[in-house]
């Protein structure tokens, strides 16, 4: 079943024909992630894009001093990797961390490119895919600029309904780029 979930999510950019979704599926293995696992640790190497099957992960990094800010969650059926490292052949400069029992599919950086060269169109796949993730960032660095805290975590609360109640308080913070204490005061005022 998680590979049917794969194939639908490519689908809706492009149209497969059964040699390559037979290739394409020839290029991903299953991995089972326990709640707190680590997929990625910054300076290792980033040789993996993974496909969210089952569960939720998130992506981080440390400042000098050890203080974590969130970059992303990724869901069921959403793509995650340090995109800028898995890319350009470099060490891992965040972490991806499970935030419960998960399932992904992950493809090598080396078949990817395999897949992209062999099959042309699955390029329009990976265009959308960062279009898709561009625009995400851009409104997410928009709303930083220009939001309250209030207003980034009501707008959390709608993008992620279903793991709001599975993260820390601290994870939440270091993605709204607030302290765990001012969105105490935050979540104090909405009751």
């Amino acid at each position: 079943m998680p590979f049917a979930n794969l194939l639908k999510n490519i689908q809706k950019h492009v149209n497969l024909n059964a040699e390559e979704e037979a290739y394409l599926l020839s290029l991903f293995s299953e991995k089972a992630v326990d709640k707190k696992e680590m997929l990625l640790h910054e300076g290792q190497p980033c040789h993996y894009f993974y496909f969210v099957y089952k569960g939720a992960l998130r992506s981080y990094c440390l400042d000098k001093q050890g203080k974590e800010s969130t970059i992303m969650f990724a869901l069921q059926n959403w793509w995650i990797t340090d995109m800028f490292c898995f890319l350009n052949d470099k060490p891992a400069i965040m972490f991806i961390e499970a935030l419960q029992d998960s399932v992904v599919l992950q493809i090598h950086k080396k078949s990817l490119d395999n897949l992209l060269l062999k099959y042309p169109k699955f390029e329009k796949w990976f265009r959308v895919l960062m279009q898709n993730a561009y625009t995400r960032e851009q409104l997410r660095v928009i709303d930083n600029l220009t939001l309250s805290a209030e207003e980034k975590y009501d707008k959390f609360l709608a993008k992620y309904p279903l793991i709001v109640n599975e993260i820390t308080q601290k994870q939440l913070a270091s993605y709204l780029g607030i302290t765990p204490e001012f969105l105490s005061v935050i979540r104090k005022n909405k009751l």
